[in-house]
């Protein structure tokens, strides 16, 4: 059975490293070209990548989903003062009927999203990166650098997920 955790849980920093967010950018640079490489030649996009969990075509829609989350966050934290970013429910996401769709539009999306994150994000500098956002109901105040290290952890993730599950199922 594939692993929920193929490369690791997230381990985050508890101050900024520049180096590390920098690292993070460009493997969010790379992740439309790498999920798309994962995802060529699927015999099954509608097979689990394991047992109980989503599909693989409702993954490739939940990383282009949960990447416009955090690109519209990013876009608050450096508009707003402190703003509220509120959460979203994946699994009511993951079954919507836009999530029936071929993975072809969610790949262009995170074509285009990605480049303009990433072209943001590279303009950052440590000021910027240190601006301050919140949860509802989170006492914890969060920086935006946290966020490159999130989503470039994030996409790496669900792109071994997908490899894994295609490798043990055979698809």
């Amino acid at each position: 059975m594939p692993e929920t955790y193929p490369i690791g849980r997230l381990t985050l920093t508890a101050s900024l490293d520049l180096g590390a967010v920098m690292t993070a950018i460009d493997r969010i640079e790379a992740l439309p070209t790498v999920l798309t490489a994962a995802l060529d030649g699927c015999a099954d996009l509608d097979h689990p990548i394991r047992e109980g969990a989503w599909t693989i075509r409702q993954l490739t829609h939940h990383v282009a989903d949960s990447h416009m989350n955090a690109f519209a966050r990013t876009k608050l934290t450096l508009t707003e003062h402190g703003p509220t970013v509120h959460a979203y429910d994946e699994v009511a996401w993951s079954r919507s009927a836009d999530a029936a769709l071929p993975v072809e539009p969610s790949l262009a999306l995170l074509g285009g999203l990605h480049r303009r994150w990433v072209e943001l994000l590279r303009s950052l500098g440590p000021a910027e990166l240190e601006r301050p956002w919140h949860v509802p109901d989170k006492p914890v105040t969060y920086q935006l650098w946290r966020l490159p290290l999130v989503y470039g952890w994030h996409g790496d993730h669900h792109v071994a997920q997908i490899e894994r599950a295609r490798e043990h199922f055979g698809i």
